[in-house]
């Protein structure tokens, strides 16, 4: 097993639970030859760390799986790992009022570069590095042995540059679903596909954010759902007794699969507005209108890019929030979400204080949220908690 060592200002973070083994931490990294193989790190006195393996994710070369020196990183160790992470969400596992949800979180439960997510009898294993997809029999292992499902599909969410890689067929084993499959959270049906690319039709993670939209928000609202992907906002929101919503997304495919998931809930799509079109070409057009809403979502990917503009929520969130708040009805609400974790709450909330200023309209945060309970993750590292959530409502 080869030796990396660990910079001293790198050690500290290490020991209070970073895994990530980050480039700039390690100058000997050009030891690394084939991804997947197993390291020892050391501090510059040659005192052990801890234990990994290699596998480029991000500005990661690889994860720590181990602080104790005389652990095998072997398939009783994989089989342990899921156990545990397996008996954390037994009270999923018993609510049958959902039945989709974060089985594996990665680094928060002990193998970054890995998630597990379960769908009402299917498991979806995703891969972030080829590294981690070196494992690959060990994981499906100890789910054969821990679990009964119908069926595991899987997803590589890396290539040579780290971005996702596309597979014809993303079925491992089990007996092949026929899709969409219709999952239920807390109570809302929604139609998933997962053999059907990157995504499945729904972000489990916003799962606590659709509850709060349709318990405490959306009574009687006028919603306005952007970068509304298939729907499931504006579903939350019909439910939870909204006057209309209006969903705006770029993807053509997102007209046919917001019209998915208005149905398994028996919610008469022609009765709510579903716009083929660029966000802020809809806020341009919902302000030539004069058209106000009570409630607007914004939840925009970390980066994207149109015919006429490049949007990162690092850069652009302000402006994003400005267009929103303009056409937000007084003592509305705008949710403000993003998954960018180069940012943590903190920042996050300065990008919504200067856009209220600036608009020379008080504001006030009345929630804010993070990764729902089944995304565990390490509190004391912001950027593995890198869902930011806030309602806020816009004062008079």
């Amino acid at each position: 097993m080869k030796t990396l060592r660990i910079k001293p200002e790198y050690l500290n973070d290490i020991k209070r639970g970073y895994s990530l083994v980050s480039r700039d931490a390690v100058p000997n990294r050009d030891i690394l030859e084939v991804e997947g193989e197993l390291f020892e790190i050391t501090d510059a006195h040659n005192k052990f760390i801890g234990k990994g393996y290699y596998g480029n994710q991000n500005k990661g070369i690889g994860w720590i799986l181990s602080t104790k020196e005389d652990e095998a990183i072997d398939q009783e160790f994989f089989t342990t790992k899921i156990n545990t992470a397996l008996r954390h969400r037994k009270h999923f596992f018993d609510n049958t009022d959902t039945t989709a949800f974060r089985v594996f979180n990665g680094e928060g439960d002990g193998i970054g570069g890995l998630t597990i997510d379960y769908f009402d009898g299917y498991f979806m294993i995703s891969w972030y590095s080829e590294g981690m997809y070196s494992f690959r029999d060990n994981i499906i292992a100890a789910l054969d042995r821990l679990t009964t499902y119908k069926a595991i599909y899987e997803k590589k969410r890396f290539d040579t540059k780290g971005m996702y890689l596309e597979q014809e067929d993303d079925f491992v084993k089990g007996e092949p679903g026929v899709f969409p499959i219709i999952i239920k959270e807390n109570g809302m049906n929604f139609a998933v596909d997962l053999n059907d690319g990157a995504m499945t039709g729904i972000f489990l993670d916003q799962r606590d954010v659709r509850e709060l939209i349709r318990n405490e928000y959306a009574k009687d609202a006028n919603v306005l759902n952007t970068f509304s992907y298939t729907g499931a906002f504006s579903v939350a929101a019909v439910l939870g007794g909204a006057r209309n919503t209006t969903s705006v997304d770029l993807a053509k495919r997102s007209l046919p699969k917001t019209i998915e998931q208005f149905s398994v809930n028996a919610i008469d799509f022609e009765s709510q507005d579903i716009k083929v079109m660029d966000v802020f070409d809809y806020f341009k057009y919902a302000q030539r209108k004069e058209m106000k809403f009570d409630l607007v979502v914004l939840d925009p990917p970390s980066f994207a890019r149109s015919k006429k503009m490049t949007f990162s929520s690092a850069k652009d969130y302000t402006k994003l929030l400005a267009d929103a708040i303009k056409i937000t009805e007084k003592n509305g609400i705008i949710v403000a979400s993003t998954n960018n974790a180069s940012f943590g709450m903190k920042k996050f909330k300065t990008f919504i204080d200067k856009a209220f200023k600036d608009a020379n309209i008080k504001y006030k945060i009345v929630e804010d949220l993070g990764l729902p309970k089944d995304f565990h993750n390490n509190r004391d590292f912001p950027e593995f908690n890198y869902l930011k959530v806030c309602f806020i409502k816009k004062l008079k």
